[in-house]
């Protein structure tokens, strides 16, 4: 036994090192390493080892982040002032540039993802703001997207939560579309009367290709009258003819009263 105490200690520490070296990555979890202070390679997920002090490591998420952009007061191309907030999905593609090129690619993409909705919003009117949001989205994840390449990093999705306005542009817009809702009626009405004309126009040259018609629209106007609660009426019948012949005579003294 007294041969073989002096390699307890070197043994125990062997031991030590051994699983202080042994690490274990889950499966979306990658570590970038280092080789005294220069980079070696990337390892995961599994069981892995990284000596100490000779080799560091960094554990990367590959996993979809989900990052809150802050509400950031927007003035928009028609000078409306208004407070915006959006949610970023990005994930890290290259745990190697994520780690080397940028210190902290959260608090980045965070900044960026700022500013970056400041500025594409800026250049739109508030219409745009309000009705075109998936074209917006597309935009800031299209310049993201492409910034944010640089550092390992991939933008799934950008999504414009609110669009926040004062009480004044609130009135506003409740006005204008109040009055464009009666444009719009005015412009019904306009085209309901129009259709009526023309089809009175319609009804009043076929009663005068066929004055049968006009004695069957006479007769009709005359029994609605009479099957009216409301009203006593008594018709005395006149027939056509009459009227016709009474026409005639009327014109025909009126062509030769100049002669006379």
């Amino acid at each position: 036994m007294g041969n073989f105490g002096f390699l307890i200690v070197p043994l125990i520490v062997l031991v030590a090192i051994i699983a202080m070296s042994l690490r274990v990555l889950r499966e979306y979890e990658r570590g970038v390493v280092f080789f005294l202070g220069r980079f070696q390679r990337v390892k995961g997920p599994g069981l892995i080892i990284v000596i100490p002090v000779i080799q560091q490591m960094v554990k990367v998420d590959l996993r979809i982040i989900t990052l809150d952009v802050p509400s950031q007061d927007v003035i928009s191309q028609d000078n409306v002032t208004v407070r915006v907030n959006a949610v970023l999905y990005f994930r890290v593609v290259d745990p190697e540039r994520a780690v080397i090129q940028v210190e902290n690619y959260y608090a980045a993409t965070s900044q960026l993802a700022q500013t970056t909705l400041r500025s594409v919003l800026g250049k739109h009117d508030l219409d745009e703001m309000l009705s075109e949001r998936d074209k917006l989205n597309n935009d800031i994840q299209g310049i993201l997207d492409q910034q944010t390449d640089a550092w390992g990093i991939k933008v799934t999705n950008v999504e414009i939560k609110h669009v926040d306005l004062d009480e004044s542009m609130i009135r506003a817009i409740a006005r204008q579309a109040e009055a464009e809702r009666e444009r719009r009626a005015k412009i019904i009405h306009a085209e309901g009367e129009l259709q009526a004309a023309e089809k009175l126009v319609q009804a009043a040259d076929m009663m005068k290709d066929s004055p049968a018609a006009l004695q069957l629209r006479y007769l009709q106007t005359m029994a609605d009258m009479s099957t009216n609660g409301k009203t006593s009426s008594v018709f005395f019948p006149l027939p056509i003819e009459l009227t016709n012949a009474f026409q005639e005579f009327t014109g025909h003294f009126t062509q030769k009263r100049p002669d006379a």
